[in-house]
């Protein structure tokens, strides 16, 4: 994605954003870069050339110093430190009154996707460079998702807009083939940045667009009680969706249901470094590895949901901070080529494949 990073969260460079709560496993593997391992020393506090503070939790664990590989791993967020970032239909509340068939179609599309689909379709277009509309339609057609009434929607006219990055318009694209095999006349129009395309959706201008829950939320809480406004986004999507549902009613917007399928922050490591120390989650790497070389946009030091926070709800500690990109190629190429230990990715990342970065395990 593209525009800016999340405002209170730190957020994806494409739009944003943030959790899931759906109990599937562990961690993920992306297939990235063909780049040689070599293996880095893990031995005790101080190995790495930095001394080790005496504190508890993972500053009493060994330093792990950055291992290079050919995959990174996504460690599981198992304490929750994100904000949810499922993806939910934005409406313009008086354009779908009295359409009863229009949400509840749309509903349909965001019950198909989980993570794991938005990492094969943002691979189909990110890194296979296949066209949105393309990879859309063929999702489409995998899923059956054609309406059973291809006349509901005859003779009603819908304009869905979405953001300037390709995660977001290839979900109005899906958005628009099942709206299309309902019967609707539908237009999708590439906006922009949040601050455009929401405008256009209060007018009325635009129908509905693809958003972020967790990221919107915020978004909406600051404009509408400032910018110092206490949170209302959380690692709770039912909590989420019901503060994000009372501020949409505040500027006439209104929402279906939120997708399994999410777009958060998730931090990596490479594939040898958690074989070597048997890590899948983030309360892992605590217990086993301090010290920790980290790497992550410049404002990560000071985001609560970046180092802070990693520091704070996991007890990880850091001797070094690298600035570089927020889940970009700087970091990816950072982390395999073993410059940093862990860093800062986004889990529908199209170089992401496997089981769901966002998930916690039900054992």
């Amino acid at each position: 994605m593209s525009p800016s990073l999340r405002p209170a969260p730190l957020g994806s460079p494409r739009r944003r954003s943030a959790g899931t709560r759906t109990l599937r496993a562990a961690t993920t593997v992306v297939a990235a870069l063909g780049l040689a391992a070599s293996l880095a020393a893990c031995g005790d506090s101080g190995s790495s050339g930095t001394k080790a503070p005496a504190a508890t939790g993972s500053a009493a664990a060994a330093t792990c110093d950055p291992v290079s590989g050919d995959q990174l791993v996504v460690l599981t967020d198992d304490k929750h430190l994100q904000t949810v970032d499922n993806i939910i239909p934005a409406l313009n509340a008086k354009a779908v009154e009295g359409d009863e068939a229009l949400v509840p179609l749309l509903d349909a599309v965001s019950a198909s996707f989980t993570t794991d689909d938005l990492i094969a379709m943002n691979k189909a277009v990110d890194v296979d460079r296949q066209k949105s509309i393309v990879v859309a339609k063929q999702f489409f057609d995998d899923h059956g998702l054609a309406a059973q009434d291809s006349g509901v929607g005859t003779g009603k006219k819908v304009v869905i807009g979405a953001a300037n990055f390709s995660e977001n318009q290839t979900l109005a694209y899906l958005y628009q083939d099942v709206l299309v095999s309902a019967g609707y006349t539908v237009t999708v129009k590439t906006v922009g940045n949040r601050e455009l395309y929401l405008q256009q959706l209060e007018k009325g201008d635009l129908t509905m667009v693809p958003e972020y829950t967790g990221t919107l939320t915020e978004f909406l809480n600051q404009k509408i009680n400032g910018s110092d406004a206490e949170p209302k986004a959380s690692s709770d999507l039912n909590a989420t969706v019901t503060a994000l549902t009372d501020l949409g009613k505040q500027v006439g917007l209104t929402f279906g249901k939120p997708a399994q399928g999410a777009d958060q922050n998730a931090f990596a490591v490479t594939n040898t470094f958690a074989d070597q120390h048997q890590v899948k989650t983030l309360s892992d790497l605590a217990s086993k590895c301090g010290n920790l070389a980290l790497g992550g946009p410049p404002e990560c030091t000071e985001r609560p949901f970046c180092q802070p926070g990693l520091e704070k709800t996991y007890g990880l500690t850091f001797s070094k901070f690298t600035s570089l990109d927020a889940g970009g190629p700087l970091t990816k190429t950072a982390i395999l080529k073993g410059r940093v230990a862990i860093g800062l990715v986004f889990s529908s990342d199209g170089q992401l494949g496997g089981s769901d970065p966002t998930a916690t395990s039900t054992s």
